[in-house]
């Protein structure tokens, strides 16, 4: 049984005041029974659905809820059971094991059961709001809860029904090659200009070609399967734009859509790739403990899909979170399977979203885990040997510099990090990237105490008139 973080007791569900409520999806009314019940604050509210206080608050004062896909977060978020969940007109929550245990079972695991065709529906939803720029969208917030139910579904999911669909156009192969061949192009831009160089375009792309297809198209099992993976792709790619320009719980949303595309497609690859997103994301907001589970789901996904690099990503996920943990010699052993793993790998049928993973990648995230750890030689030689890289990576390479900077001024040598970070800073001019914005501004921080350096006070001066008020 997951943790119900409001504490609600089950029987308390059955009770006539809430299912009145419920039958009218008054969610107003279903949060206040929640603060009347348990006593939880706003706050309290919207971190267990994943939705801003502000927010929570428009809907109590009657603000309406009529996202299914929101509904079913808020059903989620607060461990609704079935005959609650039904009442608000959703889809129970579990259902009967199947006569037959199926292959992506583990014993004693929920049974949470969500069709193909459940997943397109909410993509289609997703899509369609990001491009219409609705404010719900705007109001969902990061949750670390919110990867619990996603990840549990991509284990202990039965395996999907067939994917078929008798709609009125026939989908072939060219159709999904044209989606894969857009899904490299927008991620060729998004490593030389940032995720928000392109992601209102990718959104646009997916509302308007790709929900067509798997709403109305028509195609057998294994067509539908590769439509589906195309289509996960992509989704982990907005995902990831997202993520890169801070919008978080967008970036959620798109990579726990992406990773239940993945499992309808069978697609164990790229659901571990997807995985390791999700951990990259938890990490970096600080959920270290999220970031670790999911870095460990993706390693277990990528053994079971027989791909070494899939692996050697996943073990410097693992790596990076137990470093920010501060847990060294968990993360020395993490770094070292990585190494192995990568040292075993076949680069040759390296499906072509997994290029990015080379040594230079590797590098890096060797660099920031001993950079997380206090190691500072070693990670100024992990952070050096990381610009030995492929500089169509653009984004890549700014992070990399910021990254060597960043060592420099935790070494106390202000005047080479001030050096290192205007190159950076030169770079993340021409991005449209959060992240890169926010390396530099760390970067800032860390030469605060030398401030009254020439050197300091000239580069700080540039990072703030040519960035502003830039995320």
């Amino acid at each position: 049984m997951l943790l119900d973080p409001l504490r609600i007791p089950e029987d308390a569900w059955s009770h006539g005041e809430v299912l009145a409520v419920l039958a009218v999806r008054d969610i107003g009314g279903l949060f206040r029974w929640i603060a009347s019940l348990t006593g939880a604050s706003q706050s309290r509210i919207g971190a267990a659905v994943g939705l801003e206080q502000g927010y929570i608050s428009r809907i109590v004062a009657g603000r309406k809820v009529t996202s299914i896909d929101v509904l079913e977060r808020i059903a989620d978020g607060c461990r609704m059971p079935d005959q609650a969940r039904t009442t608000m007109g959703l889809a129970p929550r579990q259902a009967e094991p199947p006569a037959a245990a199926p292959s992506r079972r583990v014993p004693d695991a929920p049974p949470l059961q969500r069709t193909w065709r459940d997943d397109v529906r909410s993509a289609a939803e997703l899509w369609r709001g990001d491009v219409n720029r609705r404010d719900v969208l705007r109001q969902v917030a990061f949750s670390s809860a919110g990867y619990t139910l996603p990840a549990l579904r991509w284990f202990t999911a039965p395996d999907p029904a067939p994917v078929t669909q008798p709609g009125r156009s026939a989908v072939g192969q060219p159709a999904i090659d044209t989606i894969r061949a857009m899904t490299a192009t927008y991620r060729q831009l998004d490593n030389q200009y940032g995720g928000g160089h392109a992601r209102d375009t990718v959104a646009r792309y997916l509302h308007q070609e790709v929900t067509p297809l798997l709403t109305d198209g028509r195609y057998d099992h294994g067509t539908g399967q590769r439509l589906l993976s195309a289509a996960a792709e992509l989704a982990q790619l907005a995902g990831w734009q997202a993520y890169d320009t801070a919008e978080h719980g967008i970036a959620q949303r798109y990579l726990t859509l992406a990773l239940d595309f993945a499992h309808a497609a069978g697609d164990d690859g790229l659901g571990a790739e997807i995985l390791a997103a999700m951990s990259h994301q938890a990490t970096y907001l600080g959920h270290t403990a999220t970031g670790l589970d999911l870095a460990r789901a993706a390693g277990q996904t990528a053994r079971r899909a027989g791909v070494p690099v899939l692996t050697a990503e996943a073990h410097v996920m693992e790596a990076h979170a137990l470093a920010k943990a501060n847990d060294e010699r968990a993360c020395a052993a993490a770094l070292h399977q990585a190494e192995q793993a990568l040292d075993r790998a076949d680069r040759s049928s390296d499906p072509q979203w997994l290029s990015y993973f080379d040594e230079a990648y590797l590098s890096a995230k060797f660099g920031h885990c001993f950079l997380a750890l206090g190691r500072n030689t070693h990670a100024e030689r992990f952070a050096a040997r990381s610009l030995r890289m492929d500089n169509r990576y653009v984004r890549g390479k700014a992070f990399n510099l910021a990254l060597l900077a960043s060592v420099h001024a935790q070494q106390g040598e202000p005047d080479r990090a001030c050096a290192i970070g205007a190159e950076a800073l030169t770079l993340t001019a021409q991005l449209r990237s959060a992240r890169a914005v926010r390396y530099l501004r760390d970067l800032q921080a860390q030469l605060a105490p030398h401030r009254r350096l020439p050197a300091v006070r000239h580069f700080t001066g540039r990072v703030d008139a040519t960035l502003g008020r830039r995320r």
